[in-house]
């Protein structure tokens, strides 16, 4: 595609993009280079970043560079680095902001990450079985091969989350690791695994999908309040959601499943508001010239924010959706309060780093989540996992 460029390596990414002089259309100004992290090349996220990308290339002459990741670990790293601007995250960015799983190691912590758009649309997110295993209940996964990811929080927690739905938990199942989420779902197509997790419009459920072993989408039907119950201990950002697109799923043949913004387009705090807020402007403006051009595209309409989620929206980004006609106070109060907890968070890791820390990796991250609770309490704000 014209204009877009796709890197294997975070070391092809230059970092004197932010620095070059910016080209502008109508009121808003973009570096002509930019980069962005996504899930790997065919997925979703990956196919709306550069979606997007093209966009800003046609309107605004500004090169986007998506940079593809296997897991959470390796998309914020370039971010962090500033080697990159945005990241087209899941779930992730949730515990990267919170600082648990991979994000509890003492090389990350508690990342200030926040919400620039986010897409959420006919699509779903769930496990995605095979249909030569039998199963059409989430229970009937118990002593079947479930997929995880190395160093991918997001994608193992969410499957948890799936799982618990049908009364299982991690125990309950054969867990399979692989390198990154594209290789997940050939090992699934190879029958290396059962089940993965996915949105179920990515392009390797698809690819499943026509596969010789199929796939199907066990449904979470809405009226099981207990079912929904267990997914929201595991997983407290996912929300009952129709899905009528994705793998063999249609408008005709929806599904009742569950679902969270993906992709979520996120910044560091540490980006420039004006900055944010002209990519976020821009994605707003061009809306219709992206829309059609990737599934779950549509989703990132200005109308179609997820409201008081449990990230906070970049204040550069706020002034976007101000100006579109979608913001309200009580978004403002519930983001300011997001804000208040990244500082809490933050000054939570600060003092448990000066408190000489274990040097393992397990009782480090064992001792953080202690004191992560522990400070969480005091600002009488929830903990959001077991402790």
């Amino acid at each position: 595609m014209k204009g877009i460029r796709a890197f294997g390596s975070a070391a092809a990414v230059g970092a004197a993009l932010l620095m070059a002089p910016a080209v502008s259309a109508d009121d808003v100004k973009l570096p002509p280079t930019m980069t962005f992290t996504a899930y790997d090349t065919g997925t979703a996220g990956f196919n709306i970043a550069v979606a997007v990308g093209k966009m800003m290339k046609d309107k605004y002459g500004t090169d986007l560079r998506v940079l593809p990741a296997g897991n959470d670990v390796a998309r914020l790293a370039p971010l962090r680095a500033k080697r990159a601007v945005l990241s087209a995250m899941g779930s992730g960015t949730y515990f990267a902001q919170e600082g648990v799983f991979e994000f509890g190691a003492k090389e990350w912590g508690p990342q200030a990450l926040q919400v620039v758009l986010s897409s959420v649309d006919c699509n779903a997110g769930s496990l995605g079985v095979a249909r030569d295993t039998g199963v059409t209940q989430i229970s009937q996964l118990k002593g079947k091969r479930v997929g995880f990811v190395v160093g991918s929080p997001a994608l193992n927690q969410n499957a948890l989350a799936i799982l618990a739905f049908g009364g299982l938990k991690q125990g309950d199942v054969k867990i399979v690791e692989f390198s990154s989420y594209g290789a997940m779902w050939k090992g699934l197509i190879n029958n290396d695994t059962d089940a993965a997790f996915a949105t179920t419009i990515t392009g390797p459920a698809k690819e499943a999908e026509t596969s010789p072993r199929g796939l199907i989408w066990p449904p979470l039907p809405h009226n099981d309040k207990a079912g929904w119950d267990r997914v929201h201990t595991v997983g407290s950002f996912f929300f009952p959601h129709v899905a009528t697109c994705g793998a063999g799923i249609s408008k005709e043949h929806p599904i009742e499943l569950g679902n969270y913004p993906y992709p979520i387009f996120v910044a560091y705090a540490s980006e420039p508001a004006d900055q944010v807020y002209a990519m976020t402007k821009a994605m707003i403006t061009g809306y219709d010239a992206y829309k059609d051009a990737a599934a779950g595209a549509s989703g990132l309409a200005a109308a179609r924010q997820t409201k008081n989620w449990v990230v906070p929206v970049h204040p550069g980004a706020v002034k976007a959706l101000k100006e579109a006609g979608q913001w309200s106070d009580d978004q403002e109060k519930h983001n300011n309060m997001l804000f208040k907890r990244q500082s809490v968070l933050a000054a939570a890791w600060t003092d448990y780093g000066k408190s000489n820390p274990p040097s393992d990796g397990k009782e480090f991250l064992a001792g953080w989540m202690t004191a992560r609770a522990t400070a969480l309490k005091k600002a009488d704000m929830p903990n959001g996992f077991e402790e």
